[in-house]
C-alpha cells in the first residue's frame, strides 16, 4: 500500500540529512541501495504478522555508494512480509493501527525535515 498525501514525494534532500533525519525514526538502509537508489525500512512485527514501512528514494546527483548523493524521496510503502519471498506491497489487507503507526512516523520525518528547513 502506497501512502498518498505525505508531502514527502519529490522532497529533495541531502543523503547525510535524511540518513540523520530517517534514523530518528527508526527507518534504516541496511543494503536497500545502489548508486542511484536508496530505500530506508522500518519493521514491524504485530499480530497480524511482519511488516515493513520503507521510504524509496532516487538520486538526483551525486553517488550513494560515496555519501555523497542528493536524494529525491519517492511515494513511501508498506508492506508485508512473506518468508522467503520477500515484502508484497500491494494486494494485502494492511491492519488499521499500523497504518496509523506509519502515518504518525511519516509525519514525523516531515516534521523534522521541516526543521531542517527542508
Amino acid at each position: 500500500m502506497y501512502f498518498e498525501d505525505t508531502q514527502l514525494e519529490n522532497v529533495k534532500v541531502d543523503q547525510e540529512v535524511l540518513t540523520t533525519v530517517m534514523g530518528k525514526f527508526g527507518l534504516e538502509c541496511h543494503g536497500a541501495w545502489d548508486y542511484d537508489r536508496m530505500a530506508f525500512d522500518r519493521c514491524y512485527d504485530v499480530r497480524e504478522g511482519r511488516f515493513y514501512l520503507r521510504v524509496f528514494c532516487n538520486a538526483v546527483s551525486g553517488d550513494v555508494g560515496a555519501l555523497n548523493a542528493t536524494l529525491n524521496i519517492n511515494k513511501p510503502a508498506i508492506g508485508k512480509y512473506y518468508y522467503p519471498h520477500g515484502v508484497e506491497y500491494t494486494d494485502e489487507v494492511f491492519p488499521g493501527h499500523l497504518v496509523k503507526e506509519c502515518e504518525k512516523v511519516l509525519s514525523d520525518v516531515r516534521r523534522e525535515l521541516a526543521a531542517y528547513g527542508i
